[in-house]
C-alpha cells in the first residue's frame, strides 16, 4: 500500500506545480517513507538466516544512498524544507527494490506469450499517454491524441513525432519519452521478469517457459542467463556510447555540463534502441552536428549494434571469446584446445545480410548523392554522412541530410531499406533481414531450379520460408492499405 501511494506522490510532484505548503508534506512524507524502508531492510537482514549475497549487497547499496541523498536533503542543502531532487532519486530507487518483492506469474491458459507481449506494450503505451498529459512534461500543454501517438512512437521506437521534443516537452517529459524509449526497446517483460526472478531467486516453471518464447531463449533453464545478457549488454553498450557521445560534443555546441550528460544519456539509448527521437530542434541536422563525424560515427555503431539482436551479439561474443581465448592459449602453451564452437546459422545470415546492405545501401548512396547532398561535405566527410544515410533508414529514424533533397532513385533505396528493418530479437523493425534473406534465397532456388534452399551446407526449413513470405506479404498488403488510406485522407 505504501508503495502506491509514493508512485500517486512522485506523479503528482513530477507531473503538477505544487504550492508551498504541499511541498512540505510531501517532503515529510518522502522522509518517513525513506526511514521505514531503511528500518524493514535493516530488521530483515537481522532476523533472516539464509544469506544471499547479491541482494544483501544491493540492500547495502541501496541504504547508503539513501542516506546519502537524506544527508543532501537536511544537511548539506539550504533550503531543507523544499523537496530536493536528491530526495525523488531516493524515493524512486526505494520504488524499483520494492516493485520487485511480489513474484511475478504467468498463467499459460489464460495468456500465451504473444498475447502477453502484446498486452504489455499497450499497457505501456497507455501509462506513457497518462504521463505525457501531466501539465510538467510539456512546456504547452498536448492533446490526448498527440500524446497518445508520441507514447506509442517512443514504446516501438519509430521514431515519428508530433513536434520538436527538445522544445516541446519539458525535462520531465523528455526522461519519460526516454524511458518509454527503452523499456519498448528492451521489453517491459524483459526488465520486470529479470528483477522479479533476482530478488526472489528463482522463477516457476510456467514462467520460464513463457518467457522463452518472449526472449528466443532456446533452453528453458538458460532463461533468466539470457535476460541477464540482454540487460548487461545493453546497458554497457548504452553507457559507451553515452560517454563518446560525450567526448565528442564541443562545450561551445552545448555548454552546461550536466546538460551535456543528459544529451549523450539521451541520443545513447534513443540510438541503440533505433528510436530515432532527439532533443535537438533540428535533429541531427542542427549547425555543430551535421559535420561533427565522429558524433555521427558513434550514433551509427549504436544503433547497428541494437538491430543485429541480441541473439545474434550473444552468439557472436561468445563465438569470439572463444577464438581470442584459443588463440592466446596456442600463443602461450604452444597446444591447440580446439573446442568445436560455431556462429549459428542465424547469425551467419543475419550477420551476412546486414554486412551486405551496409555496403550497397552506402555505395549507392555515395555515388548518386555524391554531387547533390553530399555536395556539402568533403572526403571521410562524404563518405560518413552516405554510411549514415545508408544505415539510418533500418528503423533508426535519424537524418544528417535533407531527405527532400535527394535523387529519386535515392529514396527508392532508403525505402526498401526501411522496409527491409533490423535483425531478429533486436531493438529495431521492418520484417527483419533473416526473411528479406530467406525470401532473397528462394528467388535464387527457384531460378537454379531447386526445389529446396541450401545455405552453408544447411537446409532451411520449409516453415521457415512459408512464414517470411507470410511476413512479406502482410507487410506489403499493410503498407498498400496504409497508402491509400493516406493519399484518401
Amino acid at each position: 500500500m505504501l508503495y502506491i501511494v509514493l508512485v500517486v506522490v512522485l506523479i503528482i510532484d513530477y507531473g503538477y506545480s505544487l504550492p508551498l505548503w504541499l511541498d512540505y508534506c510531501f517532503l515529510a512524507f518522502y522522509t518517513f517513507s525513506l526511514v521505514i524502508n531503511i528500518s524493514f531492510h535493516a530488521f530483515k537482514l537481522y532476523r533472516s538466516e539464509e544469506r544471499h549475497f547479491r541482494i544483501d549487497l544491493l540492500d547495502g547499496l541501496s541504504t547508503v544512498f539513501v542516506i546519502i541523498c537524506l544527508y543532501e536533503q537536511f544537511i548539506d542543502d539550504g533550503t531543507t524544507l523544499v523537496v530536493s531532487d536528491w530526495m525523488r532519486w531516493a524515493t524512486i530507487l526505494i520504488l524499483i527494490r520494492g516493485a520487485n518483492l511480489p513474484k511475478i506469474n504467468y498463467k499459460r491458459s489464460v495468456l500465451n506469450p504473444a498475447q502477453l507481449f502484446i498486452i504489455s506494450f499497450v499497457g505501456l503505451i497507455g501509462i506513457g499517454t497518462f504521463l505525457l498529459l501531466l501539465p510538467n512534461s510539456t512546456r504547452t500543454g498536448i492533446s490526448v491524441t498527440d500524446a497518445l501517438f508520441t507514447s506509442t512512437s517512443a514504446v516501438c521506437v519509430t521514431g515519428l513525432n508530433i513536434a520538436d521534443t527538445g522544445s516541446y516537452f519539458t525535462r520531465f517529459g523528455q526522461t519519460i519519452i526516454m524511458l518509454l524509449i527503452q523499456a519498448g526497446g528492451l521489453g517491459i517483460l524483459t526488465v520486470a521478469s529479470y528483477f522479479s526472478y533476482f530478488f526472489k531467486e528463482g522463477a516457476t516453471y510456467e514462467n520460464q517457459i513463457a518467457l522463452s518464447d518472449i526472449s528466443n531463449s532456446n533452453k528453458i533453464g538458460e532463461v533468466f542467463t539470457t535476460l541477464k545478457r540482454i540487460l548487461v549488454i545493453t546497458f554497457t553498450v548504452e553507457l559507451m556510447g553515452a560517454f563518446l557521445i560525450f567526448i565528442n560534443l564541443p562545450p561551445r555546441i552545448i555548454p552546461d555540463f550536466w546538460e551535456r550528460i543528459y544529451f549523450s544519456i539521451f541520443h545513447a539509448v534513443s540510438a541503440f534502441c533505433n528510436a530515432g527521437f532527439s532533443t535537438l530542434h533540428n535533429g541531427l541536422m542542427q549547425e555543430g552536428f551535421v559535420t561533427n563525424y565522429r558524433f555521427q560515427l558513434t550514433i551509427i555503431a549504436l544503433f547497428v549494434f541494437g538491430g543485429l539482436g541480441f541473439p545474434i551479439v550473444i552468439n557472436t561474443l561468445r563465438y569470439l571469446k572463444h577464438f581470442i581465448k584459443r588463440n592466446v592459449l596456442f600463443f602461450i602453451s604452444g597446444k591447440d584446445n580446439y573446442i568445436p564452437w560455431i556462429l549459428t546459422l542465424s547469425s551467419k545470415l543475419n550477420l551476412i545480410t546486414t554486412s551486405i546492405l551496409i555496403v550497397a545501401g552506402t555505395t549507392i548512396i555515395y555515388l548518386k548523392e555524391y554531387e547533390h547532398t553530399l555536395s556539402a561535405h568533403q572526403g571521410f566527410g562524404r563518405f560518413v554522412t552516405a554510411l549514415f544515410t545508408a544505415t539510418t533508414p533500418r528503423t533508426a529514424g535519424f537524418n544528417t541530410i535533407d531527405f527532400n533533397q535527394m535523387q529519386l532513385s535515392s529514396i527508392i533505396v532508403v525505402m526498401l531499406l526501411m522496409w527491409i528493418g533490423a535483425s531478429p530479437a533486436s531493438t529495431g523493425g521492418g520484417i527483419k533481414t533473416s526473411t528479406f534473406a530467406i525470401g532473397t534465397l528462394n528467388v535464387l532456388s527457384l531460378a537454379k531450379g531447386k526445389s529446396k534452399i541450401e545455405i552453408f551446407r544447411r537446409e532451411i526449413a520449409e516453415i521457415s520460408i512459408r512464414r517470411a513470405f507470410a511476413v512479406m506479404s502482410l507487410s506489403l498488403i499493410v503498407i498498400g492499405v496504409g497508402t491509400f488510406f493516406y493519399f484518401t485522407a
